[in-house]
């Protein structure tokens, strides 16, 4: 019976520890950045960011690439068509 129970013990710290390297990572890992979210300065940080890379888009001439153009006009074109036939 004593050998049961030192079995189950090791058993049940085996499995803490493999849930701690492996999942329990991931879960540490995505909760920080719902906290970095989540807090002001996050935001803050994520609006100044954000203003920046706008900026820097209306500095540039054009902002898609000719495949980028292509792919969006045959799709807009897809969708008025789509529309059209209601």
């Amino acid at each position: 019976m004593r050998e049961y129970i030192y079995k189950i013990v090791i058993f049940a710290v085996a499995i803490i520890v493999v849930f701690e390297f492996t999942i329990g990572k991931e879960i540490s890992q995505i909760n920080e950045k719902v906290n970095y979210f989540t807090s002001s300065d996050g935001r803050k940080e994520i609006i100044v960011s954000l203003k920046e890379e706008i900026r820097k888009a209306n500095k540039k001439e054009n902002y898609l690439d000719e495949d980028e153009r292509v792919l969006i006009r045959d799709f807009i074109l897809k969708i008025k068509k789509e529309l059209d036939l209601n």
